[in-house]
């Protein structure tokens, strides 16, 4: 595959049902095996009943994973962050990395600034850095290992 086909794009989504551990691990699994197929490779983060995933690949094979996540029953308010082409992939060895992200009950520290809402922010560029700080500490927490 030539750079230049490569696409890259990150949705945030809700999950309609509760997901347990099980639930991801089915998820996981089928989504795998599906994007081993399609070479499609990227990352999925789950806290709190919403997801974030960042998908990579052939444009083509990036655009019909998120048709079908749209009209899978398990997703609702699925909305797109970030698309556009890419040099490289930032998770080559991954067909789909996995991290849960936990939640804490206390309040946070003042000054205190969460990555991962701020993917909510409608400000490109504050997404656009929470993204790659999520993807570095994916990366560190993960030690590289593929999934």
């Amino acid at each position: 595959m030539k750079t230049d086909d490569l696409f890259s794009l990150t949705y945030s989504s809700t999950a309609s049902v509760p997901f347990g551990d099980d639930e991801l691990a089915r998820l996981l699994e089928s989504s795998r095996v599906a994007n081993v197929g399609t070479d499609l490779s990227g990352l999925l983060l789950f806290r709190g009943g919403r997801f974030l995933q960042v998908l990579e690949g052939p444009e083509s094979a990036v655009r019909d994973a998120l048709d079908r996540i749209g009209n899978d029953p398990r997703h609702r308010d699925v909305r797109v962050l970030v698309s556009e082409p890419i040099e490289e992939r930032r998770f080559p060895d991954w067909t789909m990395g996995y991290e849960p992200l936990g939640t804490s009950t206390s309040a946070p520290p003042e000054g205190f600034r969460d990555s991962f809402d701020d993917l909510d922010s409608g400000d490109a560029t504050v997404t656009a850095r929470a993204l790659a700080e999520l993807t570095l500490w994916f990366r560190v927490r993960s030690g590289r290992r593929a999934a």
